[in-house]
């Protein structure tokens, strides 16, 4: 990769772990100047992240818990991109359907961000969902694990942003998605095709 002339040149790689979700590898790499540097780096299937927006301008959030956190977090709708070949954006409407029980009419690109790039390549791409209707669960969807255990709740949008700043809303997807969509409300800037990446 290549940024204001230096070549940042993999010279060696090696696989630490290699794992369904992630995969750690030990990437040596040229720096600038001459040397080279030893980099950990956690590769992603990426994720998505939905923020459903209904006609009242409530934003669905759910409450779950987060085992490498030790917590309960306030998050969106939200699933790893981990069913190959499956578009992102169908990725988005799944999640919905699945921890939800929402559908969407309309669909916008918010966002995509990587969530800590300073060790891991995850990409998470933030979709708005509009015009919300009910659906059942997805056929052969069960809520298992932390998932039987979500609380849904739909929070007025500027309740929302007011929860991020006061450190309710800590995960980044959340945080990101919530204050995107704030903005969009407010400015109405121009968004991306719902199918860019």
């Amino acid at each position: 990769m290549s940024t204001d002339g230096h070549d940042y040149r993999v010279l060696g790689s090696e696989t630490v772990y290699d794992g369904p979700i992630i995969s750690l590898h030990r990437d040596t790499v040229a720096m600038p100047g001459g040397g080279e540097s030893v980099r950990d780096v956690v590769r992603h299937v990426g994720a998505v992240a939905v923020v459903a927006l209904d006609d009242e301008g409530n934003v669905v959030l759910l409450r779950q818990y987060r085992h490498p956190v030790g917590a309960y977090l306030w998050e969106l709708p939200a699933g790893l991109r981990d069913a190959d070949g499956e578009p992102p954006l169908e990725t988005a409407k799944r999640e919905l359907a699945e921890e939800v029980q929402l559908a969407a009419g309309r669909w916008s690109l918010l966002t995509t961000h990587y969530s800590s790039p300073g060790f891991c390549d995850e990409m998470v791409l933030v979709y708005l969902a509009e015009d919300l209707s009910d659906v059942p669960r997805p056929e052969g969807f069960t809520a298992e694990h932390e998932e039987a255990d979500l609380t849904v709740e739909r929070v007025p949008l500027a309740d929302a942003v007011q929860r991020v700043f006061d450190g309710g809303i800590r995960n980044v997807a959340a945080v990101v998605g919530v204050l995107a969509a704030a903005q969009a409300r407010a400015a109405g800037p121009r968004l991306r095709p719902v199918d860019a990446t």
